[in-house]
């Protein structure tokens, strides 16, 4: 079996210890705080007030200009407050604050899409994926209405990211297990209407029960009489594996121009769960309400896979994980890799959350001895966007960064493969965000 991979990357301590345990539903908290910014784009202006009674499904929050998407409630009951709450980044953002009625009340107008597939247009298909509230699940969280967007009359391939090669997250293995019919009739649903010809499933090769799996169920479609336009391609497990520059170089040997979008290549990259939700949109008329979250370290008692609403918080997973075994010095939403530090544990659960993560002193992998660079090369070896860090670290440090633009520096993703690797333990990544946000800065005052 041929498996796809990419120059460079590395192979990280995968950690997937929850891999095989089944997702289970979070029992609806007494309340859920719903941030109005889930997205990249315009933060949602709030349609509900103090006192409102609402139902799940309901628009809470909408964006009438500019990229973004609308916010729904996750749970029935009363709106308490609307009050602004710092993000894990410092951003202050709206939330909602909703008590929980325990009814689970939907909203009347939720139902599923009135045309038949083979009926329906890419500019319906489009609309409905933005009043679903849907944006990419992978972590980015671009809204997927204006993905679909620019992708008519360009794209000819549809991958769904199902790599997950961050460490401990299984969300979307398990997802692929358990709902791989639905994953599949999301691509479907994007096929049809945007009338693009070919699919693959990307899957990493330390997921083959999902391969197997999952191939059993495009065989099953295809003896129902549907088109046998849909494969799955195996991917070498290595990190990052999942970045959508080098997914669409590992299957098809093209590079995305610096600037550029997968969708001027020919690909239009979706995220599984992203996928997952379109098809529940279109079949069922759900909007985004929900989503599962792995949640692990070694602080957690019991590591679990945990479908949540939006708007819990991490503070009600760790409780329904068995809570916690130890005092944890780091909590991450997201992965090790590129997730972010959380320092709140009331902080709600949100589109992009895909997993919360606890870990202890003992246990942080990181580097305590930090030195200057040595002159290695690990960084330069390891960067799967053919960078070299060293330099670019070099640079920022002088605030030299007209130098640093001049290597290339808005093209680094921030995967922290050459932190990883670099064992003096200098922080690479952060240097260089640092280095990219002073040339954005700059670029907006010109």
């Amino acid at each position: 079996m041929k498996k796809f991979t990419f120059r460079g990357g590395t192979h990280l301590h995968e950690h997937k210890d929850t891999a095989q345990k089944s997702t289970e539903r979070l029992p609806e908290p007494q309340t859920v705080s719903i941030p109005l910014s889930q997205h990249i784009g315009v933060h949602a202006k709030p349609v509900v007030g103090k006192g409102d009674y609402v139902k799940v499904g309901q628009v809470i929050g909408t964006v009438e200009t500019g990229l973004g998407c609308p916010v729904h409630a996750s749970v029935s009951g009363v709106v308490q407050e609307i009050v602004t709450r710092y993000n894990a980044v410092g951003t202050p953002i709206q939330n909602i604050i909703i008590e929980n009625d325990g009814n689970h009340e939907m909203f009347e107008g939720i139902k599923p899409w009135s045309k038949p597939l083979d009926e329906t247009t890419a500019e319906e298909v489009i609309s409905l994926v933005r009043e679903a509230g849907i944006s990419g699940l992978g972590g980015a969280t671009f809204p997927t209405y204006a993905k679909l967007q620019s992708a008519i009359g360009k794209a000819d391939r549809v991958i769904v990211n199902c790599a997950e090669c961050e460490p401990y997250i299984t969300a979307n293995h398990r997802l692929l297990l358990e709902r791989g019919d639905t994953v599949i009739s999301g691509m479907e649903v994007v096929m049809r209407a945007l009338n693009i010809p070919e699919g693959i499933l990307a899957v990493e090769d330390n997921k083959m029960d999902a391969v197997a799996h999952l191939q059993s169920r495009l065989e099953k479609r295809h003896q129902l009489g549907r088109k046998d336009d849909i494969r799955i391609c195996v991917m070498k497990t290595k990190y990052p594996q999942g970045d959508e520059r080098q997914l669409v170089y590992a299957l098809t040997g093209k590079e995305i121009p610096a600037g550029k979008l997968p969708a001027d290549v020919g690909c239009l990259i979706l995220n599984a769960e992203t996928t997952a939700a379109i098809s529940r949109a279109f079949w069922r008329g759900l909007p985004l309400v929900s989503r599962i979250v792995t949640v692990a370290g070694d602080c957690v008692k019991e590591p679990k896979n945990v479908r949540a609403p939006l708007g819990a918080s991490c503070r009600d997973l760790i409780a329904f994980c068995g809570g916690l075994t130890k005092v944890p010095k780091k909590m991450i939403s997201g992965g090790p890799m590129m997730g972010y530090a959380q320092w709140d544990p009331d902080a709600p659960i949100a589109k992009t959350t895909s997993a919360v993560l606890l870990f202890s002193e003992e246990y942080d992998r990181i580097n305590t001895l930090h030195t200057a660079c040595i002159h290695c090369g690990m960084c330069v070896s390891h960067c799967p966007m053919h960078l070299m860090p060293n330099y670019l670290v070099q640079h920022a440090k002088a605030r030299n960064y007209e130098q640093a633009q001049k290597l290339n520096v808005m093209s680094c993703v921030e995967c922290g493969t050459c932190s990883y690797n670099c064992p003096a333990g200098v922080e690479i990544v952060q240097y260089i965000r640092v280095a990219k946000n002073a040339i954005r800065n700059a670029a907006k005052k010109n």
